[in-house]
């Protein structure tokens, strides 16, 4: 499996190494840089040359590192309770599975973009 760039995706040579090295020791490849220089679309042609899944993960300003794992409703189980719902005895019904989480729970490989 490896990234050498696609029709629409012409990487350097540099980008090429560092993404095929990630790939390689499957670890994460970090890339940052000005709004604009393509980060988005090298996720996106990473994922389609490799076959990979793509999970993204939009960032706001209230955005909270354990929302990309999971976050837990407890507003709306509280609500079910009083309303004598059975599904309250089942915790899981109220966990709503963040990007990170998908991306573990994954069968293969996939590509994370953090946005």
């Amino acid at each position: 499996m490896r990234f050498e760039g696609s029709e629409n995706y012409v990487a350097t040579r540099d980008l090429t190494l560092a993404v095929n090295a990630a790939v390689t020791l499957q670890r994460p490849l970090l890339i940052k840089g000005e709004p604009g220089t393509g980060k988005t679309m090298l996720a996106e042609e990473v994922a389609g040359a490799l076959g990979l899944p793509l999970f993204q993960w939009h960032i706001k300003s209230t955005t909270k590192a354990q929302q990309g794992l999971y976050e837990y409703d407890a507003v709306s189980r509280l609500r079910d309770s009083q309303l004598g719902e059975a599904k309250v005895a089942d915790i899981a019904n109220y966990i709503v599975k963040g990007v990170l989480w998908e991306a573990f729970n994954c069968e293969t490989p996939s590509v994370v973009l953090i946005d």
